[in-house]
């Protein structure tokens, strides 16, 4: 079992910064990809990012905006959010994929950004 716990996010306006948060406990070992997907109200999931060891994959839409990182240990990832755009807004939610391709989500943290 792996726990994922996101902090981070809240509201800004258009072109400002955020940064989200995201730490893992239990079986991290078996973690080998960490990722934040958002949705917006009435959208399906999406993906923003994922890094698995030093490989970074980001959606188009936030290319040379965000960047995703973990720390040495990747027991925690972060999402730096910058040049944010109304489009940006909605829940963002951390998810790991283990060895075994288990998926665990985080419960979400809201990211409002305002025009």
């Amino acid at each position: 079992q792996v726990q994922l716990v996101e902090s981070g996010g809240g509201s800004v306006q258009a072109g400002g910064s955020l940064s989200l948060s995201c730490a893992a406990s239990g079986n991290i070992f078996s973690i080998h990809t960490l990722g934040w997907y958002r949705q917006a109200p009435g959208k399906q999931r999406e993906l923003v990012a994922t890094i698995s060891g030093a490989v970074t994959n980001y959606a188009n839409s936030v290319k040379g905006r965000f960047t995703i990182s973990t720390n040495n240990a990747a027991t925690t990832v972060y999402l730096q959010m910058n040049s944010l755009k109304p489009e940006d807004t909605g829940v963002y939610y951390c998810k790991g994929t283990t060895d075994y391709r288990e998926e665990y989500w985080g419960q979400g943290t809201q990211v409002t950004v305002s025009s």
